[in-house]
């Protein structure tokens, strides 16, 4: 069966119908500048592993609640070389800056915190066209460090911006030109360390007003470990706010100057960890996946491992009707519209202590594989396990052209080091995705794709003169001979971590390359034909 996927409809309660495409496409004029990648190393059908000078240590030994859940990491290209940096957050001691010096070498430098750090992100905060780094921290406001025009970086404060934040997001959610910031706290962990509830928590939209942010609280209660952020099809953007246990998770739609709440789906994660959306069947709208905790194995081992803490989750109150389950989701609409949880389906209901879940194109074949970091550390949870730990495989899962998935451990990406953040991005300007993330009490991972497969096209956008320069928000589509591929460019995605503004598509070699479209922010649309295979395309809005 043929499912169709509608983010619109699944998180504003749209009907089919009430689905459409933007109705003018006004052009926006461009200049378009190229450049070839780099060849590839040797292959080897696998990833190469190399570890990275940053270890996320807790705050205190043995690891507990709430250290056990790590810190994110974000990958973007900060001093405009042309080369993807690495920024790593952590828990205590120094968060970390990697210069990408070339060859998969990296300089690091420090930042110093001034609170564990959680999520990152490395976005233009101020509109000055150079990229901006911001963590956000525990049970405190965002840390802010400002880029000094490539000349080092500067803390400052976010003015406006004072509540606990957890995770968060940037968008132009206003189609004013330069980024907002959505921030979601961790009551439970909030409540632990304060001693009390905390005045300064719930979902926040900070509306960026160039010296200052404006600060609306649009939930008042919220364990939020992920935020999904989407321009519809109808050019407003929609938000799911992930929610930790106790809390459901809750969907929003920018309307009318204002966050509208919407009713809740009929069936949702109980512990919701990461939320990514990616068009994994080409046909031109995104699948969303919720990640949430279950073991990716069944045999007597691993469940008597998981039964302390999965009968701890049972015992927990659940009211009659409560949408929540214990596994990941997987939605879509099917082809009688309704909405349908398939995870079980293509079997990535269950894929472990998953933190970190995001898609893309790893082998360069035109469609969109998974990658999920899994591990858990933790004195309350795990006393019954050799230094308190759940260790556990990541797990990658192969894109069957759109029809299900299928697990590559011959991919070499299954480590077993605790990871929490995690990204994709083409590091070594090759044309493939590599793989980074960020482990607790282990040195940070770089994998390497030594895939060889397939051709790919990278595209930076760039709009001067505008906050938001890097295009976020916009969505991309390049169309072949062998079918349309479509991305959107995410300040953040999955659990804690930067997204890259660069987007990536892979296709088979023997693809005829058409035209990229691109729909920007704001509505407007442009066009780009004569390209090539195996080059990075600068688009430039003029």
């Amino acid at each position: 069966m043929r499912h169709r996927w509608l983010l619109s409809l699944l998180v504003a309660g749209l009907s089919l119908a009430a689905s459409h495409t933007f109705a003018i496409r006004i052009h926006a004029p461009a200049s378009v500048e190229t450049a070839r990648l780099e060849a590839r190393a040797t292959c080897s059908d696998r990833f190469v592993p190399h570890e990275l000078e940053h270890t996320t240590m807790p705050t205190a030994l043995p690891v507990g609640f709430y250290d056990s859940n790590g810190a994110g990491l974000a990958v973007n290209d900060l001093n405009r070389d042309g080369l993807l940096d690495i920024v790593l957050a952590n828990l205590a001691g120094d968060n970390s800056i990697l210069w990408n010096r070339g060859g998969m070498e990296f300089e690091r430098a420090s930042l110093p915190s001034q609170a564990p750090a959680r999520a990152a992100a490395i976005i233009d905060v101020d509109g000055d066209g150079w990229l901006d780094i911001v963590f956000t921290q525990q049970a405190a406001a965002p840390l802010f460090w400002r880029n000094q025009a490539g000349q080092g970086f500067e803390m400052q404060l976010l003015s406006g911006v004072s509540y606990i934040g957890y995770a968060m997001n940037w968008l132009d959610a206003d189609h004013d030109g330069d980024l907002d910031l959505l921030t979601g706290s961790y009551d439970v962990e909030n409540e632990k360390i304060l001693g009390q509830a905390a005045a300064k928590s719930g979902v926040i939209y900070y509306e960026n007003q160039g010296a200052a942010f404006r600060a609306t609280r649009i939930a008042d209660r919220s364990n939020t470990l992920a935020i999904l952020t989407r321009v519809n099809q109808s050019g407003d953007y929609e938000i799911v706010i992930g929610n930790d246990f106790a809390v459901a998770d809750r969907y929003f739609t920018f309307a009318d100057g204002a966050w509208q709440q919407t009713d809740p789906l009929p069936v949702m994660p109980h512990s919701t960890m990461s939320y990514d959306a990616a068009d994994l069947d080409n046909d031109g709208e995104p699948e969303v996946f919720a990640v949430d905790m279950k073991p990716y194995a069944d045999d007597e081992a691993t469940l008597a491992q998981w039964q302390p803490v999965m009968d701890m989750m049972m015992g927990m109150p659940h009211v009659e009707g409560d949408p929540q389950i214990m596994e990941n989701v997987l939605y879509a609409v099917d082809d009688a519209g309704n909405l349908t949880n398939i995870a079980r389906e293509v079997q990535l209901d269950g894929t472990g202590w998953s933190w970190s879940a995001q898609f893309g194109d790893l082998d360069n074949d035109g469609f969109q594989d998974l990658y999920v970091v899994n591990g858990m550390i933790s004195r309350e949870l795990f006393s019954h396990l050799p230094d308190n730990e759940l260790v556990e495989e990541n797990q990658v899962y192969r894109n069957l052209k759109g029809a299900g998935f299928e697990a590559q451990p011959s991919w070499g990406l299954n480590d077993r080091a605790s990871g929490r953040g995690m990204t994709l991005a083409d590091l070594d300007n090759d044309g493939d995705l590599d793989v980074v993330v960020n482990n607790l009490l282990s040195p940070a991972k770089l994998f390497e794709n030594r895939l060889c497969a397939g051709a790919a096209l990278e595209v930076d956008l760039s709009w001067p003169g505008q906050g938001n320069g890097a295009g976020i928000g916009a969505r991309l589509t390049l169309h072949t001979d062998r079918g349309s591929f479509r991305r959107d460019l995410t300040a953040l995605s999955g659990y804690l971590s930067g997204d890259s503004s660069r987007a990536h598509f892979g296709f088979p070699t023997d693809a005829t390359l058409e035209r990229l479209s691109i729909h920007w922010n704001d509505g407007m649309y442009s066009e780009v034909d004569d390209l090539a295979a195996d080059t990075l395309v600068i688009i430039t809005r003029r």
